[in-house]
């Protein structure tokens, strides 16, 4: 990276951490976005050029993300199963947060607010999108044919989707230094099993 990029970093992180000691003091919705560039010590044209929206704060960087996890699913092995490559695409995308504590801060923060929540789900129906073409060739290659493979990539999608959600959700609850993916793999298993 070079120097202007680590800065530009820095400031983002220092912005980021500002906007997450207030809405988790004050509330996401009590909070403007003035007291957040006072907080961070920057102007408000600054932190609007790193962040578009009071939203962009927290669920901003989705679409990177996003496309993370598409990378990853499309790098994985064919002999690796949709189950399989989609994990190894979230674990990448755990992997990408730098504090085990910010992460779990922000998770709850969008878990809790509506408005930040609805944000969030919009964006992750984009992947499972985003995903879908990836995912049916994946299976196809695999021997499934036609229709039925895009029902299983859909399918496959939106359970590992529902199973993340249900993961993070009591990783919050419960407050502890609970492996993410390890919730991820129970959550998964009680979904297949169940089948």
């Amino acid at each position: 990276m070079t120097v202007w990029e680590r800065s530009r970093q820095l400031a983002s992180q220092e912005i980021l951490d500002a906007a997450v000691r207030l809405f988790t003091t004050q509330g996401y919705e009590e909070t403007t976005t003035t007291q957040i560039a006072r907080e961070a010590g920057v102007s408000q044209r600054t932190l609007y050029r790193y962040f578009g929206t009071k939203e962009d704060l927290l669920c901003g960087d989705q679409d990177e993300l996003g496309a993370l996890l598409r990378r990853t699913v499309e790098e994985q092995p064919a002999e690796v199963s949709a189950w399989q490559a989609l994990r190894a695409g979230f674990v990448t995308l755990l992997s990408t947060h730098d504090s085990l504590e910010r992460t779990r801060a922000v998770s709850t923060l969008i878990f809790r607010t509506p408005v930040l929540r609805a944000a969030l789900m919009q964006k992750r129906l984009q992947w499972q999108t985003d995903l879908l073409p990836t995912m049916r060739a994946r299976l196809l290659a695999a021997g499934r044919e036609g229709i039925a493979a895009e029902h299983e990539a859909r399918t496959v999608i939106a359970v590992s989707f529902a199973c993340v959600d249900s993961a993070t959700a009591t990783w919050i609850q419960t407050g502890d230094s609970q492996d993410l993916v390890a919730l991820y793999d129970e959550a998964l298993a009680y979904a297949r099993a169940s089948a």
